[in-house]
């Protein structure tokens, strides 16, 4: 017998016809009965077995019996899953503005300029956008000042006490003055333009008198020095003293910034007081 005989043979077999009876048990009466090949059964059975792999995939996919599929997570371990992500990004966000200001601390420590950090600053919270209420907070502290220091220059004079003119300043921070010290238009400092947080140095040892925020000239720190002088600096980034601290004339004592509602960019606003009077910082400090 050839191939194609036994081809012809079981195509045969397939397309024969059969016939399913079911009967009834008791009176052997035909109850249902059709006709079957076996080609007709293997189709049924094909489509019966895939329409069911369908239904048990979708019940998988759109049921929470997906829920008991060992080693499935449950939607309350998922939900553990998305916050311990959220909890490790925000660590490694923390992570990263803490070495930042490591190494800042250690950068002024070693007397050097700190970098700019790599992260990107948010500001989106505009000034504009928030509505502050006005207190001259700043102003009020410079009238009490100057009252003290008026005070001071009543005194009499101690004859130890130096010529301001022999005192050797510190000079806060290397730039160019963009406005200068002029009576005429109330501007008792001068402006020194730098690179954004620059490390500000005490011009001599004192303590620092007030450090803190205002709204109009931002973060300003106050230091008082031997001889009835006082500096101030003013729209600072940060600052790195509190007050009743002691500093060290060259010790870094802020970073330069832009803070403050009266300011036009990163810069220093420095002033130098003798006895309540405002002196020319550019004739003691070479800038």
């Amino acid at each position: 017998m050839g191939k194609e005989e036994k081809k012809k043979k079981i195509i045969q077999k397939l397309k024969n016809r059969y016939r399913l009876i079911i009967y009834n048990d008791s009176t052997f009466q035909s109850v249902w009965s059709t006709k079957l090949s076996r080609l007709k059964v293997f189709t049924i059975t094909g489509f019966g077995s895939l329409l069911l792999i369908a239904i048990t995939v979708l019940l998988i996919i759109y049921t929470p019996i997906r829920e008991m599929i060992p080693g499935y997570p449950t939607g309350e371990v998922r939900t553990k899953i998305i916050h311990n992500a959220i909890l490790v990004d925000s660590l490694e966000e923390q992570i990263q503005i803490r070495d930042n200001y490591l190494q800042k601390i250690q950068a002024l420590i070693e007397g050097e300029v700190p970098q700019e950090p790599d992260f990107v600053v948010d500001t989106s919270l505009r000034s504009g956008s928030i509505d502050f209420q006005e207190y001259n907070h700043d102003s009020i502290f410079r009238q009490k000042l100057l009252e003290e220091q008026i005070d001071l220059s009543i005194q009499k004079e101690d004859p130890q006490k130096k010529n301001i003119a022999s005192i050797h300043f510190f000079t806060p921070i290397k730039g160019m003055i963009s406005e200068k010290f002029d009576k005429t238009t109330d501007h008792l400092a001068v402006d020194v333009v730098g690179l954004p947080n620059s490390r500000i140095s005490s011009v001599l040892d004192g303590t620092v008198i007030f450090s803190g925020y205002t709204i109009n000239t931002g973060q300003v720190i106050y230091v008082q020095h031997s001889n009835d002088l006082v500096s101030v600096y003013k729209h600072n980034s940060e600052l790195l003293k509190t007050t009743g601290d002691q500093v060290k004339a060259g010790e870094a004592i802020a970073l330069m910034g832009n803070s403050g509602e009266l300011t036009t960019g990163p810069h220093l606003h420095f002033e130098l007081w003798h006895k309540g009077i405002a002196l020319d910082p550019e004739k003691y400090i070479d800038f």
